[in-house]
């Protein structure tokens, strides 16, 4: 760019620099340059008993985007995966050199996409020694749906989960045992030379750590990564919302409205999301690392719950009756037992305006500033079959199939 610029000055004529796009990715920024270590303890029957991962990881000259974590490599330590290790240890060396910008998410979490790597591959290894069907060796140490809550070796507590179903489900839905017999019987037939093609089955699992919030293990630059909400719900009954993530084709739009209606009863229709005006939006971290549903998101839906409990106490009035005496249903409160008695959210947004109980602040609106507990833990099985020509090294078929 720097020399587009002085050329233009030199010559006297415009210059225009042209990339493609793996130019640009190669020399602007990265995010893979990690050089990874694992060793895996396990006992003859394939159960793991330890974990021990040494990594070299490479920001270049200097970190390209904020880093919501405390350490060099992020969350890396999500590394045990999806498996029951009693043990583990994890070492991060994230070193600076004279490269490009390092820590560039361009597809999907750096820092968790190369743990998910890093133990997968390591299983896979452990797998070919044992002798053992890699889908199986999963299986065997997958941690079971009753372990959860679970906590691993290396400090994260997976508030849910079933590996075992989803590896089933996906292995059920290719018909993995049919094609692991279809596999052998095409190797016999290479053997024999009746064939130059060769068959692979690639088997994943990933359980992955997003939600970017909790105050207790991110930041940035010591700015605790917690979001909030702004809900004001006019005379009308229509509403305003406004949060501090911006949408990058995700749908926050329709999503929060969704959220919106579903906690208040007003149809999406009636609500304005206005988000990423830095005039106007209130305190949030913005939108990256699979953290706006679980930590925005969740601001939004307290601070509904905020005014549906102010609509109660108000219904409650209108309706003469104590606010334990009603019920919600869809879009309004109801007395117990007699439903014909009720309030829209309509008629209590213009009553919160017009005539609110005496004593109360009129208005209905609501803050909610929402600090996660926890990260959220996703996870699923990916499964892949391809023919190859060992010739020419042309894939002939590909399937894959994914379960989450």
């Amino acid at each position: 760019g720097i020399c587009a610029i002085v050329a233009s000055i030199v010559t006297g004529v415009p210059v225009k620099w042209v990339e493609d796009r793996m130019e640009n990715l190669s020399t602007t920024s990265f995010a893979r340059d990690y050089h990874m270590t694992a060793e895996i303890a396990a006992k003859n029957d394939g159960t793991v008993t330890g974990l021990k991962v040494h990594v070299l990881a490479d920001h270049g000259g200097f970190d390209a985007c904020a880093d919501p974590s405390k350490w060099p490599a992020g969350f890396f330590n999500i590394v045990t995966g999806s498996y029951d290790f009693p043990a583990a240890h994890l070492e991060v060396d994230g070193v600076y050199t004279n490269k490009a910008p390092g820590g560039v998410a361009y597809r999907c979490s750096f820092r968790v996409t190369e743990a998910a790597y890093c133990i997968e591959r390591a299983m896979d290894i452990l797998a070919q020694k044992l002798d053992m069907d890699p889908a199986d060796l999963r299986m065997k140490n997958f941690v079971k749906a009753e372990q959860f809550p679970y906590h691993s070796a290396l400090g994260w507590e997976y508030d849910s989960g079933d590996y075992h179903t989803a590896m089933q489900k996906a292995m059920d839905t290719i018909g993995y045992r049919e094609l692991r017999a279809e596999q052998k019987a095409k190797q016999e037939a290479f053997k024999r030379g009746e064939t130059r093609e060769i068959m692979g089955i690639g088997v994943s699992f990933f359980t992955e750590i997003v939600g970017a919030g909790p105050s207790k293990n991110c930041d940035i630059l010591g700015v605790a990564m917690f979001d909030s909400a702004e809900i004001r719900v006019h005379p009308t009954g229509s509403v305003i919302s406004r949060m501090g993530t911006k949408s990058q084709g995700q749908g926050h739009e329709t999503t929060w409205a969704q959220i919106i209606a579903t906690e208040i009863g007003i149809p999406a229709a009636d609500i304005m999301v206005e988000e990423g005006n830095t005039d106007t939006a209130p305190y949030g971290l913005g939108t990256y690392g699979s953290r706006s549903t679980p930590v925005a998101g969740a601001a939004i839906a307290l601070a509904s719950r905020k005014i549906r409990n102010k609509a109660q106490m108000i219904a409650a009035h209108m309706l003469e009756v104590s606010e334990y005496d009603l019920e919600w249903d869809v879009d309004g409160f109801q007395v117990k037992g007699n439903p014909q008695a009720r309030k829209s959210m309509k008629e209590i947004a213009w009553a919160a305006y017009h005539a609110p109980p005496p004593g109360m602040e009129p208005g209905l609106e609501a803050v909610s500033y929402y600090d996660p507990p926890n990260m959220t833990y996703p996870f699923g099985a990916y499964l892949c079959v391809m023919d190859i020509d060992v010739d020419t090294g042309v894939p002939r078929h590909v399937a894959s199939m994914r379960w989450m």
